[in-house]
């Protein structure tokens, strides 16, 4: 089915830009700089609402990418960023792919961010022969029966961290009875799911259930739904706790745990991997020994000038910016794919798709590793899954897969 695009929602949505104080744009400043055409990168995210610090994370991190590669006076064109907020919202990102698509300038995108977001947004973007390159939308199914497919992503499905996940949790921690709960949403359910699979070949036991997002998650759900929760996981029994799901929810999940008095282990994945969780978490105490989980070079971070220039833009440190490095390094994936495909006469309409196919091509070495793509999307190196655990209220790394 072709996609008509509703340019009145289209425009309507491009407000939601202007919404957030950041920087919106990156050009360079020498005098020769006018005569070179420009081009926008944008970046669709949560930068609003709930989720926003995850989002906020990602975007300094792609305005990095573009003041520096114009800083460097080299390109024969000029970058600048666009901010679209889908507030990691599967209703709200179709409207944003819209208005991205109607940027005249778009070549590319970082993102969508959210998986539940990417799966609504792509057909759009598919259908406009754009581009997108995630950090962080990790649903295996985003990638699954794809061939040269225009979303792409610099960090592994949830097919390779869920593995992972349980692997950690039978076999190095010894789980033998295990609660797996998951948020309902389209990345949370998917891998919770795979723990789930996973965690029964190892030998476990497995209870698994459905929890709705709550208001403090976008969703509806009341939050007194965990109470409920907190005490039936206690009577189960069950020797460890697997959350699949978001920050927002799982900080007051893991308060009605700790005042129902659950004593197991507790673990979740990307999604909850954020300050945030300490902080919305009550009491702060209830995140104490919680293990996260994140895959891609999860432990690769900005460091040195690019983490202080990060901070400069952002005004928080990179080290606690999850997927700010895999922003930077999908941004400058983007950058390097168009100077080998610009020429002098090229249109925005011929370097979208051209974009597609270079990007397949591009072998890339970033801050996270060297990069590049298989057919489907998915990276073709051999993913290493990081664990941290929440220590005296500090997220601390404690190893990989």
């Amino acid at each position: 089915m072709k996609l008509r695009l509703n340019r009145t929602v289209a425009i309507a949505a491009s407000g939601a830009m202007l919404a957030l104080t950041v920087p919106a744009v990156g050009l360079a400043s020498s005098s020769g700089a006018a005569g070179k055409p420009t081009f926008t990168i944008g970046y669709e995210g949560p930068l609003t609402g709930s989720n926003a610090q995850l989002g906020l994370n990602m975007v300094f991190a792609v305005q990095l990418a573009i003041n520096n590669a114009n800083a460097t006076h080299k390109l024969p064109f000029n970058l600048r960023m666009a901010t679209y907020d889908d507030q990691g919202s599967p209703t709200l990102s179709p409207a944003q792919a819209q208005s991205a698509i109607h940027n005249k300038s778009l070549v590319a995108v970082v993102g969508p961010a959210f998986s539940g977001a990417t799966r609504a947004a792509e057909p759009y973007y598919s259908a406009a022969h754009i581009a997108t390159v995630s950090p962080s939308a990790t649903a295996a199914a985003l990638a699954t029966g794809k061939k040269n497919n225009n979303f792409m992503r610099v960090v592994a499905g949830d097919d390779v961290q869920g593995a992972a996940d349980a692997k950690f949790l039978v076999k190095t921690k010894s789980v033998k009875s295990l609660y797996v709960v998951d948020d309902g949403s389209f990345y949370g359910a998917g891998l919770a799911a795979v723990v789930a699979s996973e965690a029964k070949t190892l030998g476990a036991t497995v209870t698994s259930n459905t929890y709705p997002e709550t208001g403090s998650c976008g969703g509806t759900a009341s939050v007194s739904e965990y109470t409920a929760a907190a005490t039936q996981i206690v009577a189960s029994g069950a020797t460890g706790l697997f959350y699949g799901g978001y920050y927002c929810d799982f900080g007051l999940f893991l308060g009605a745990l700790y005042s129902a008095g659950y004593k197991g282990v507790i673990m979740s994945g990307d999604g909850s991997l954020s300050p945030a969780l300490v902080q919305g978490t009550s009491p702060a105490a209830a995140a104490n020994n919680v293990y996260l989980s994140v895959a891609g070079g999860g432990s690769a971070t900005l460091t040195g000038k690019l983490a202080s220039a990060y901070k400069a833009l952002a005004h928080f440190p990179a080290a606690n910016a999850t997927y700010a490095a895999q922003s930077y390094d999908a941004t400058n994936m983007i950058i390097a794919a168009l100077k080998k495909i610009f020429r002098s006469k090229s249109t925005v309409k011929s370097l979208r798709p051209g974009l597609i196919t270079a990007l397949h091509k591009l072998t890339f070495k970033g801050v996270t590793g060297t990069l590049s793509f298989q057919s489907n999307g998915d990276l073709n190196a051999k993913t290493i899954v990081d664990f941290s655990q929440v220590q005296n209220g500090v997220i601390n790394s404690i190893g990989h897969s």
